[in-house]
């Protein structure tokens, strides 16, 4: 699943990441398409004929290293600044990117592994689900932050697991440099697969 355009969203677990106090980037007004509902299943990448080239894997490869993305926090203090110095891209902060300014409308949803944290990823998520977002943004991936050294809490490993069993998700574990400011050193393995999608060279 990583690394592929676009979100897969299974209409029998749609319930299950919906949030119910996630903030919503740009002060939570929707300025998506009016409608009572989005679509029920989203497909991965473009629709259309498949490109006769021989060569279309590795110009797609290509074409994913060279892509940029927009980091959107959906809570204060999700970590979109930082993974945005790190990794490459737009940091749009806790507001909706604007591709009409060059910024990009691939979107990477960022948020914390505490429940406040998961909350705000699902209500975000649940907005892209219903067709709620800005047109033209493409959701990719959510990206999850550790808020803490050491492993999670049983309960919040399964939110997790529902919400990458609709999405792809990228964890990011608990890095103690960049408390201190420290983002040059290099990458730890858990976020290798993280780094690939963004082009991000690894050590």
């Amino acid at each position: 699943m990583q690394g592929m355009e676009g979100v897969a969203m299974r209409a029998n677990e749609t319930a299950a990441v919906r949030g119910s106090d996630g903030t919503v980037p740009g002060g939570g007004a929707s300025r998506g398409p009016d409608g009572p509902g989005g679509p029920e299943i989203w497909i991965r990448g473009a629709v259309g004929e498949a490109d006769p080239e021989p060569r279309y894997e590795e110009e797609h490869q290509l074409l994913a290293r060279a892509r940029e993305f927009s980091w959107i926090a959906t809570h204060g203090g999700a970590g979109s600044s930082t993974l945005a110095t790190v990794f490459g891209g737009h940091d749009a902060g806790r507001d909706w990117p604007r591709p009409d300014r060059g910024e990009p409308a691939s979107v990477l949803l960022v948020g914390r592994t505490h429940a406040a944290g998961l909350d705000a990823v699902s209500h975000t998520l649940d907005i892209f689900r219903r067709g709620d977002a800005p047109p033209g943004l493409d959701l990719d991936a959510i990206v999850l932050v550790a808020d803490a050294p050491g492993r999670l809490p049983r309960q919040l490993t399964q939110r997790i697991k529902v919400i990458n069993s609709v999405i792809d998700v990228y964890r990011v574990p608990w890095m103690p440099a960049w408390r201190t400011g420290d983002l040059n050193g290099p990458l730890p393995r858990e976020a290798a697969s993280l780094a690939r999608l963004t082009g991000r060279a690894t050590p």
